[in-house]
């Protein structure tokens, strides 16, 4: 090799080199500003209620109603508001509780379903608030259920989004179980491991992380496309979440029984028949076990329900709005509405739900 060639080679290899080093200088700048932002939102906007059953983080948006608000694996506070802030603007009050071992909520040596229930009632205690409604969002849904068989009286209705009470089932095509467990605690039990995958390969995580298939994403409006994002971007910070997250993992992984039979609140639950975990099947056979429930499924939308939210608040508003809502707990049969790919509020729930869709529509 001559030695112009290899002052060439040189040059050219010190080039790359520094090339590389600045684009991993900016990969690296760009998680630190993300991850900051992410310390930064759970810090702010909650309160912890110090209560006969610990401390309790709980964060409260809008008036009227009150709906205890139990977010799902990987939550929080912050992610329970994503899913409780569209019935703010439905005129309801959302109360949204960071579940044991998330946030400033520390985990007890007894994180049962049953205690976590016992903990909202501590909470309602705390606010001063004879009874609320509860919806459980995924992995909150067997806390929720529990809340309304230990504590009847102050349960005024119970609703159940994509309900979790196992462990969901591997998306189609995933990796055998031992290796999509290795990699589900890789991802997960790393910042920087889960900003990357989210920033890289976000159908990819929405459909192995979040039970939601890609296609759905992609039919999204922009503003539905960015409500999924900021729910999967809210599991930063992770450290923050992992005792809660394991302790739910560990949960659905055991058998967890529930006598929803003796679930006297009314009762609405709600999935999608593409869920990729699963929950179309689990809800439905809660909705027939649960005296007078009524359950209410799409035919898209995913584990997130991508595309269908806003239907999805009107259908909600809609069974808590409904003057004789605790006539139908004593009802012997559920109650199923199955949406059609191109439902619409207007078409399938009368001028009501329409009503508050718009109203959901002009707030956001």
């Amino acid at each position: 090799m001559t030695r112009k060639l290899q002052q060439f080679v040189w040059i050219f290899a010190g080039l790359a080199a520094a090339a590389a080093a600045a684009c991993a200088f900016m990969v690296w700048s760009d998680y630190l500003r993300d991850l900051a932002a992410a310390h930064a939102r759970v810090t702010s906007g909650s309160e912890v209620a110090n209560t006969p059953c610990g401390p309790i983080e709980y964060a409260v948006l809008g008036s009227g109603l009150p709906v205890l608000v139990a977010h799902g694996a990987g939550g929080g506070f912050d992610q329970g508001l994503e899913f409780g802030r569209p019935l703010v603007q439905a005129g309801f009050r959302a109360i949204s509780v960071s579940r044991f071992g998330y946030l400033r909520t520390p985990l007890p040596a007894d994180a049962s379903p049953g205690a976590q229930a016992d903990a909202y009632a501590c909470l309602l205690d705390a606010l001063k608030l004879p009874k609320a409604a509860i919806l459980g969002v995924s992995a909150g849904a067997p806390s929720a259920m529990r809340f309304c068989l230990r504590h009847p009286q102050r349960c005024s209705a119970l609703v159940l989004l994509v309900p979790a009470t196992a462990t969901p089932r591997p998306a189609s095509g995933a990796p055998p179980a031992a290796v999509a467990r290795f990699l589900l605690n890789a991802v997960l039990g790393s910042d920087f491991a889960f900003w990357a995958v989210a920033n890289l390969s976000q159908e990819k995580m929405l459909e192995e992380l979040f039970g939601t298939p890609a296609a759905d994403f992609r039919r999204a409006s922009p503003e539905e496309q960015e409500r999924v994002l900021r729910i999967a971007r809210h599991i930063l910070p992770m450290g923050a979440r992992e005792a809660g997250l394991q302790n739910d993992l560990e949960l659905l992984a055991s058998a967890l029984n529930f006598p929803a039979e003796k679930i006297g609140a009314p009762t609405l639950v709600v999935s999608a028949e593409n869920d990729l975990f699963g929950t179309w099947e689990s809800g439905r056979a809660l909705a027939a076990r649960i005296p007078g429930a009524q359950f209410s499924g799409f035919p898209d939308g995913g584990h997130l329900l991508v595309g269908r939210y806003e239907q999805v608040v009107a259908e909600i508003a809609l069974f808590l709005n409904q003057p004789a809502a605790g006539e139908r707990a004593g009802l012997p049969r559920a109650h199923s509405t199955r949406y059609g790919r191109d439902a619409n509020p207007s078409a399938s729930g009368g001028k009501q739900r329409a009503r508050i869709v718009g109203a959901v529509e002009a707030c956001a």
